[in-house]
């Protein structure tokens, strides 16, 4: 009827560590990313940059 007996201590290490190996699991997915992606994902956005700036007007002295 009675439980194992468990150290209080060791199950609040082994839940930390837990939480920790989750934590790092959502991080490797959210920033890890190879050199190969985050080189294209910054061509890409210095491309849309000209593009967007190439579309300006330029404003006239004529007012």
């Amino acid at each position: 009827m009675t439980g194992d007996v468990v150290n209080l201590r060791q199950f609040r290490k082994a839940k930390a560590r837990d939480l920790k190996a989750r934590e790092a699991e959502q991080n490797r997915i959210a920033f890890g990313r190879t050199k190969v992606e985050k080189d294209l994902t910054r061509a890409l956005n210095e491309k849309a940059e000209r593009a967007h700036e190439q579309g300006r007007l330029e404003k006239s002295d004529e007012t």
